[in-house]
């Protein structure tokens, strides 16, 4: 949903949104639903709001599809996009890290959206915290089955180390 910043209320306005969102890193199981308030400052359109849905993601230890449910609060500042110097190059501060632009006094909620769940995904994600990965030799999953694979072969990066513990023994 496109809403154009200059058309906003001075009491803002509530907006529920079921959407159907595509992700190129997760698939949606159920459409994402926001409830957000847009407000408008000046310049600057404050959102704020939740939004949550389920995603489908693949576990980083064992390579299995789960399903997680992702619930966020959203607290974002836009401001317009000419605010902003191309020539001068800065660090973000911390209280600047919730800050967005926006262009042509449009303001798109699906890419709010989209930007706030994948922000707030898990980076490394995991079926459960006791998964066992899959075995390094025969690719078995641990989690269903043990194999009898020896994976007692050691990192040759780090086959010196292996040495100063020998010395200390």
């Amino acid at each position: 949903m496109k809403i154009t910043i200059s058309e906003i209320p001075e009491e803002g306005i509530d907006i529920e949104l079921n959407e159907s969102i595509a992700l190129e890193s997760a698939k949606m199981v159920s459409p994402l639903h926001a409830v957000l308030n847009i407000r408008t400052i000046g310049s600057e359109v404050l959102v704020s709001g939740t939004l949550d849905g389920d995603v489908e993601l693949q576990c980083s230890r064992c390579l299995n599809a789960y399903t997680v449910k992702v619930q966020a609060p959203v607290n974002i500042v836009y401001e317009p996009s000419n605010t902003l110097n191309k020539d001068e190059h800065h660090r973000l501060k911390s209280d600047e890290l919730d800050i967005g632009f926006y262009k042509n006094d449009t303001l798109d909620t699906e890419d709010v959206l989209v930007e706030q769940l994948l922000l707030n995904m898990p980076m490394k994600p995991l079926c459960s915290t006791e998964c066992k990965g899959i075995c390094p030799e025969c690719g078995a999953d641990l989690n269903v089955t043990s194999c009898n694979c020896s994976v007692s072969e050691v990192d040759p990066r780090l086959k010196v180390l292996e040495q100063l513990l020998k010395r200390k023994e």
